[in-house]
């Protein structure tokens, strides 16, 4: 018989990195027991990266050219991961807006919270 999981509030990498594993298992959960657990996994990972992370004040595309600029990467490595270099400039450049599937992929490759790269911020005209 499985045990069902107790959580409680992430205070260590250990438990974060259990609650990350266990989200990545249920994470296409839409009703029922793994769906109330998915959606506490979330608030409980997301209230932890927010307690770890100093996110400066600076519109998303700063943000990520800040990280950008932390981890050594180029637009290039950015459009390897979304798969369009023509957008990614655009976004870089601030002609184009940041899509869902963007801050999806450069929150994972970043190591940003995604709530982070939602935030509203001016295009060029």
């Amino acid at each position: 018989m499985n045990k069902k999981p107790q959580w409680f509030l992430i205070e260590t990498e250990e438990d974060y990195n259990d609650a990350v594993a266990r989200y990545e298992k249920i994470k296409h959960a839409s009703a029922g027991e793994e769906h109330q657990e998915k959606l506490l996994l979330v608030h409980l990972i997301a209230q932890y990266e927010s307690s770890l992370w100093d996110v400066p004040e600076v519109d998303p595309v700063e943000m990520i050219k800040i990280r950008m600029e932390d981890f050594g990467y180029k637009a290039a490595d950015l459009a390897a991961i979304y798969g369009d270099k023509g957008t990614v400039s655009k976004v870089l450049n601030y002609k184009k807006p940041l899509s869902l599937t963007m801050i999806r992929k450069f929150s994972k490759l970043l190591h940003l919270p995604a709530s982070e790269l939602l935030k509203e911020y001016k295009l060029a005209n």
